[in-house]
């Protein structure tokens, strides 16, 4: 064991650790009820150093240039072999301090690493401080959002890419059935026939929607506050600094972002995270919608509408022998549930940040990183596991437009409402097709045009 010391006393660390004293009390202090930092968090607060250091070593903020060469070296080092040192990084995401530990965590690592490659021991903080040097003209208050932004971005690209597949999928099934009758109900009764091609495309329009919204929310999040220092006041940063601090990051991350124009307002507030949060919360909404469409268009197979047969992933009782649930919609509609909570919490935390500084960012990007990758994962398994195997019960369907009274609808502009009305009461209550009642009101020839499936999807 190694003593390590700051303004609260003496702690032991393990040797080996390239954690230090403020990860050993971070520990201690934290519970681990949620899981340990994103590892796409730590990997970009990571780049985050690398160009700080880049930034300052411009701005000749060291004396030993070795110093800003370790610090970049050990970030390059990290990145390139994170699996090496993943368990130097495992404080719990769900925090006290605003981000403080994480900040500190990652610190001391990139010290420890810069200090072997100078050839020093770990814990010989005279060769490079945590603080002094890894954090040099920083702040928790600038570097965690800053890392959180770029974490929200990649996780929301890769959201995005799995959505537009979805679409795709969406998109062919429309054209396969686009002339495919089928029943519209509105509050669960018969309404009027429509195609299932348009059904399909309407979720698919549906899903484009929400893919602009998460572009709108991530785009956002291109406008970070490093620099910002504490509560964005730039303090113990030089103006050389700040001037290359935002070109350093776009190096680092290969990312368009850019600096606050208010680094004050930058560090304070969390609106942008409230508009990702209700992008993801719009998509799991659309996404339950969808899913429990599919689960009663499926349902059956004997005694339920059984329009749609959903691909038959599972068995689905432990005593109904043969019994097949719909489990894919089952779960997308679960996960969406998951996020849709999240958002509260979200709403909550940013809400509740105080004067200079939201000290409830840590619950914040835990609940985020969490929807995208449920997001994700509930949008892939729809895709492969349901919607591409889909397939439209086509003489049922038919069925049940032939044998549907609402279809005399169509006859309105020839018989008038009034009339078609009555005929639909008796076709319900004598349990007829509405062509038998129509008598001589209209010619055959009429009738045909009238209830002819291009009538309902053609104008």
């Amino acid at each position: 064991m190694r003593k390590e010391h700051d303004s609260l006393g003496i702690q032991s660390v393990p040797q080996s650790a390239y954690y230090g004293i403020h990860t050993v009390r971070a520990r201690g202090n934290f519970p681990a009820v949620s899981s340990v930092n994103d590892r796409e968090l730590i990997k970009n607060f990571l780049r985050v150093k690398l160009a700080c250091a880049r930034a300052n070593q411009k701005a000749g903020r060291w004396d030993d240039e070795r110093v800003p060469l370790a610090i970049v070296k050990a970030c390059q080092d990290l990145l390139a072999h994170f699996e090496e040192y993943e368990d130097e990084f495992t404080i719990p995401a769900i925090q006290g301090g605003a981000g403080t530990s994480t900040n500190m965590n990652v610190n001391e690592v990139v010290a420890n690493r810069a200090i072997e490659l100078l050839g020093g021991q770990k814990g010989d903080y005279q060769l490079v401080n945590p603080n002094d040097d890894v954090n040099k003209s920083q702040s928790t208050n600038d570097t965690y959002p800053t890392a959180g932004h770029l974490t929200m971005i990649q996780l929301t690209d890769r959201l995005s890419l799995t959505l537009k597949k979805v679409i795709a999928t969406l998109k062919q099934l429309a054209e396969k059935y686009q002339t495919t009758l089928k029943m519209g109900r509105t509050q669960l009764e018969d309404a009027i026939p429509t195609t299932f091609g348009r059904s399909f495309h309407a979720y698919a329009s549906l899903l484009e929607r929400d893919l602009k919204r998460l572009k709108a929310a991530r785009d956002q999040l291109l406008t970070v506050p490093l620099g910002g220092t504490a509560i964005g006041t730039s303090l113990t940063a030089t103006h050389e600094y700040l001037k290359n601090i935002i070109a350093e990051l776009q190096n680092a991350t290969l990312l368009p972002v850019k600096g606050c124009e208010d680094l004050i307002d930058g560090v304070q507030n969390t609106d942008e995270y409230v508009q990702l949060s209700g992008a993801y919360k719009s998509l799991a909404v659309d996404l339950s919608k969808m899913c429990n469409d599919l689960r009663l268009l499926g349902s059956g197979p004997q005694n339920g509408l059984g329009e749609l047969n959903l691909p038959q992933r599972q068995a689905g009782s432990s005593i109904m022998p043969g019994k097949v649930n719909p489990v894919i919609p089952e779960f997308v509609t679960q996960t969406a549930y998951q996020v849709i909570g999240h958002d509260a919490t979200i709403t909550m935390a940013a809400e509740a940040g105080q004067l200079e500084l939201n000290a409830f960012e840590p619950v914040m990007f835990f609940d985020l990183f969490d929807d995208a990758r449920l997001l994700n994962g509930a949008l892939q398994t729809l895709n492969e596991n349901c919607l591409m195997g889909i397939t439209v019960n086509v003489e049922r369907c038919r069925q049940m437009v032939e044998s549907s009274a609402e279809a005399a609808t169509a006859l309105s502009p020839l018989l008038g409402y009034e009339t078609v009305s009555h005929l639909v009461k008796k076709a319900l209550k004598e349990q007829r097709p509405i062509r038998e009642l129509v008598g001589d009101r209209l010619t055959t020839a009429e009738l045909n045009q009238a209830l002819a499936p291009t009538a309902f999807f053609v104008k």
